[in-house]
């Protein structure tokens, strides 16, 4: 039996020097490569000196296309089978010094003391019940980009959210291009951890309440995004709230909120 044999099954389907596949009868073709090929002339050419963070970096396609560009690529993934394929390919290509792997949650990164040029966030998503909770996570941990992909709801309508609107004002909630993700309680492909699907609307709004701004749309369910410092000053979420939900001192922050909110109830009840 060959090593590839003896580490599948395989889910990424590398190409290796030896000219030898992972995958190569795939039931989605040759993947991941082809949604690479849609990347590939959107991410810089030259990542020497670039610190990548890899989620969900399953037997290592993208790390190691990534590492093949000069970045140094921290891979993460919950499924120790997946990292020793990683392990075991980073090794093929020569590259083991360039790409480390650990076997992580998202949730964890809020917990490294470093920081990341480009996130590679793709196929993760939708796998979790927190969703927006890794977005906060990663606007805090990165500098440059982050490269996203998720199962969406059908339907590209997308229109400017608006700045405040009356609570009984709902209907409007219905509209295809207002900001909406759907909840799969079961299961979709046989799949039980397969959780959301988002609309466009919603996943460019998400990105904007966690500082994203979106740089470029490469191909379906693609996004490249750029931190946006502007975007950062004026994100909604709660700070506290962040804080308690990674294991953080929160005290001091719902300190501030208790503050605010004085001013605030009272404009909205109108007194002076």
């Amino acid at each position: 039996m060959s090593e590839i044999e003896q580490l599948g099954p395989w889910f990424h389907n590398l190409h290796l020097p030896n000219g030898e596949q992972t995958a190569p009868d795939h039931r989605l073709g040759d993947f991941p490569r082809f949604k690479w090929q849609d990347l590939e002339p959107h991410i810089p050419a030259d990542l020497t000196g670039w610190e990548v963070l890899d989620i969900g970096c399953n037997a290592g396609f993208y790390s190691i296309e990534l590492a093949k560009r000069g970045a140094n690529v921290l891979g993460i993934d919950v499924d120790p089978h997946y990292l020793r394929q990683a392990e075991w390919a980073a090794k093929q290509f020569g590259l083991e010094d360039k790409i480390e792997l650990k076997q992580m949650q998202v949730y964890d990164v809020a917990r490294l003391d470093r920081q990341f040029d480009l996130i590679w966030y793709m196929g993760v998503l939708y796998h979790l019940r927190y969703p927006l909770l890794s977005l906060d996570i990663l606007a805090q941990k990165c500098r440059k980009q982050m490269v996203f992909q998720t199962l969406s709801m059908p339907g590209d309508e997308v229109a400017d959210t608006p700045d405040d609107f009356e609570i009984n004002d709902r209907k409007r909630m219905l509209e295809s291009e207002w900001p909406k993700m759907a909840f799969i309680e079961k299961r979709m492909a046989g799949d039980p951890t397969n959780w959301w699907a988002p609309n466009r609307a919603c996943i460019e709004a998400m990105m904007r309440s966690c500082g994203f701004r979106v740089k470029e749309r490469p191909g379906h369910e693609l996004y490249i995004l750029e931190v946006d410092e502007s975007l950062k000053q004026q994100q909604q979420w709660n700070e506290s709230e962040y804080l308690s939900a990674t294991g953080q001192d929160w005290q001091k922050a719902v300190d501030r909120k208790v503050a605010d909110k004085n001013p605030y109830m009272v404009s909205q009840n109108g007194k002076k």
